[in-house]
């Protein structure tokens, strides 16, 4: 049984786990050079002495298996058969795989665990892949509208005459380092891992019982990459990227819901993303499991009700305050571990932009990458019933109109002329 002991300092103490690391586990060093060195992730729920890890795989969807094993339908100790399943397209390595702080919430080698720990794998050891990357087509009806109004140009290589869209999808799970996530939380780590225990009801004791683990598998949404055009061209100086960050709207981006500007503006981003492949450069879209900023579809459901319902109905003066009424702030989103994405695919500078969010385009700039223009919404893609969020975002400095270079100017700060691309 857990005991809880208190101390004079405050601290709850939990003994229900040992305090150091097995024999049999192997250390993990943040940032090291080589997978080899850095060490695998091992969250193996079937031999505990070799876990070096907080928490399980799978993300949000380990609960799913957990209901699979406790109904029979899953053998509790399946591993899986990783045949055939490495990536698609290669990818990496980079130089912000071996920087210490610049990749805190994913694993950069996680789409290589068949090939880096071979030898691991082969001896027992019980490691799991945590980046997937595979090819596919899209299609979607506002990328049929754009061919049909004459805005792309079908070219059978990138964009189809049906409409259909050849990209490169790379899924990630969450795989933080607590020390490096608490860096850029601005926080000590002791107050973060303790944060943690306690807002998900003790769900990991391990987090305060074993701070020798610095690695945490969060219970989390996971992040989806849909990369447009070659994959070498996201690096490449000389060729155009475009890049846009959504975070999840299921109920515009699914089903077209009309009271936010989400799916058009998704659509939108995707838009630049094949111009700037077909043009010979890359397109990135980085979609986020956000959904309602962070704070859910209930709440923002309840958010809504509340804002159409209040005296005067929904009005951009008070679109923010109803949401901080109902949830306590505004947004939740913490933009801050976003840009590691960017880093896993070696990025230093986005050419455009798909996004005119502060929030979001802080974070990546004080990340050292780069962002030479950003694109906005255009006007006529924003439905009736989205305008308040527009305008309520503009007073409050949500994002701001930044006027665009001009081409003489863009053209000199990435050093070449646009028609080059």
């Amino acid at each position: 049984m857990t005991r809880r002991n208190s101390r004079p300092s405050g601290h709850i103490v939990l003994t229900s786990h040992p305090s150091g690391a097995s024999e049999k586990s192997i250390a993990i060093d943040w940032g090291a050079a080589t997978p080899a060195a850095r060490g695998p992730i091992v969250g193996t729920l079937t031999d505990p002495q070799r876990r070096n890890v907080v928490g399980s795989h799978s993300g949000a969807y380990a609960l799913f298996r957990a209901l699979a094993i406790a109904s029979g339908d899953l053998d509790p100790v399946h591993r899986p058969d990783l045949t055939n399943t490495a990536p698609a397209e290669p990818i990496g390595p980079f130089p912000q795989w071996h920087q210490h702080d610049k990749i805190v919430s994913l694993d950069p080698y996680g789409h290589i665990v068949s090939e880096a720990y071979a030898d691991l794998l082969n001896d027992g050891w019980d490691i799991r892949p945590s980046i997937a990357v595979t090819k596919a087509r899209i299609n979607m009806a506002e990328l049929q509208d754009a061919v049909r109004a004459g805005r792309l140009v079908p070219d059978g290589r990138i964009l189809n005459e049906n409409g259909e869209v050849s990209v490169t999808k790379v899924a990630f799970e969450a795989v933080w380092h607590l020390p490096g996530v608490a860096r850029r939380c601005g926080v000590d780590e002791k107050d973060l891992r303790r944060t943690l225990f306690e807002q998900t009801g003790g769900m990991f004791p391990e987090l305060v019982t074993r701070p020798d683990l610095h690695v945490f598998l969060p219970p989390i949404g996971s992040t989806t990459a849909y990369v447009f055009g070659d994959m070498a061209a996201i690096t490449d100086p000389e060729r155009q990227l475009a890049c846009r960050v959504h975070d999840e709207c299921n109920g515009s981006d699914v089903f077209g819901s009309d009271i936010c500007t989400c799916r058009p503006y998704l659509t939108h981003g995707i838009e630049v993303c094949i111009e700037s492949a077909q043009r010979g450069g890359a397109g990135l879209i980085v979609y986020n499991r956000k959904e309602g900023r962070g704070l859910g579809e209930v709440t923002k459901f309840l958010v809504y009700n509340a804002r159409k319902r209040q005296p005067g109905g929904d009005r951009a003066d008070a679109y923010f305050e109803r949401t901080e009424c109902v949830a306590g702030v505004q947004d939740v989103r913490f933009q801050e571990l976003m840009p590691d994405v960017l880093h896993w695919f070696g990025i230093t500078r986005i050419d455009r932009f798909v996004s005119m969010s502060n929030m979001k385009h802080d974070a990546i700039t004080r990340q050292g990458i780069e962002i030479v223009e950003r694109v906005s919404i255009p006007d006529d893609l924003i439905p009736d019933d989205a305008k308040v969020e527009m305008d309520a975002k503009r007073a409050a400095g949500y994002f701001s109109e930044a006027p665009v270079p001009d081409r003489d100017d863009l053209a000199r700060t990435r050093g070449r002329a646009l028609d080059d691309y």
